[in-house]
């Protein structure tokens, strides 16, 4: 897919720092899903707009992406997004600050909830405050604008976690995290991988034990997922979960038949 940040703007490629926000305003306004309710089409535009201003209003970004206009074209968008994550081309913009003049002036809903509408879990708010010290700001993550032309996009991460380590460290506030999964063998006799049933598992980690369900028919190798039962989240996220790889024991023929083999 070949795309222009300038036609996507309909700004000319000389044009001012004043007259892309100006640009970035008029066609946000246009498209916003409060004036296009059940219109997908006017959401993906939206999308794009959003991408193109906050590169274009980015003047490091803007000259990278002009030099590589320069050398390949009409195809320098597919190598802009190959060399930059979705964290790094969103990181610094004030685009959430434009669309809440536009929700104080027009009554359309918040950055938040419109972002999230846009791209879920990708997009993460925080706020934090303690005495003497208040702040707060957005974050872009995971697929967030990905289409499939974009499935080789280096996976982002790893600004979401520099700026999580900065707040935590300054502020002393915890930003919520899911533990993490956790994974372990067990053994089954034939007949139990067979007909299914209860085993007693003795989850170490925890120090708990715990009556599992074996589902009938279960092969070596497979897995059965205990839920929430991996490593504690932090800050009040989501536990992660156990994974219990399955190994059944060879019958006394079976161990025979593989030595005649053998």
């Amino acid at each position: 897919m070949n795309k222009d940040y300038y036609q996507v703007l309909g700004i000319e490629s000389n044009a001012g720092s004043k007259k892309i926000k100006e640009a970035y305003r008029e066609q946000a306004f246009k498209y916003h899903p409060d004036r296009n309710e059940g219109n997908p089409e006017a959401s993906e535009k939206m999308k794009a707009v959003n991408e193109a201003y906050a590169v274009l209003s980015n003047p490091s970004k803007r000259r990278e992406y002009d030099m590589m206009k320069q050398e390949f074209g009409s195809s320098a968008y597919n190598h802009f997004r190959k060399s930059h994550s979705d964290e790094e081309i969103f990181s610094g913009s004030d685009i959430n600050h434009i669309l809440e003049e536009m929700a104080k002036s027009f009554g359309f809903r918040g950055v938040d909830d419109i972002f999230r509408e846009f791209y879920g879990q990708q997009y993460q708010s925080f706020e934090f405050k303690n005495p003497g010290f208040f702040g707060g700001g957005f974050i872009f993550s995971g697929d967030f604008g990905k289409s499939s032309a974009d499935e080789k996009l280096p996976k982002p991460g790893y600004f979401s976690r520099v700026v999580q380590f900065f707040i935590e460290s300054v502020s002393g506030v915890e930003f919520s995290k899911e533990g993490e999964d956790l994974e372990d063998i067990i053994v089954l006799s034939p007949e139990l991988a067979r007909d299914g049933g209860p085993y007693a598992y003795f989850h170490r980690k925890k120090s708990k034990k715990l009556v599992v369900k074996i589902p009938p028919g279960i092969r070596d190798g497979q897995r059965i997922r205990l839920s929430e039962m991996g490593k504690v989240g932090k800050g009040g996220g989501k536990s992660g979960d156990m994974y219990l790889k399955v190994q059944v024991k060879r019958s006394l023929l079976g161990k025979i038949r593989n030595l005649i083999s053998s």
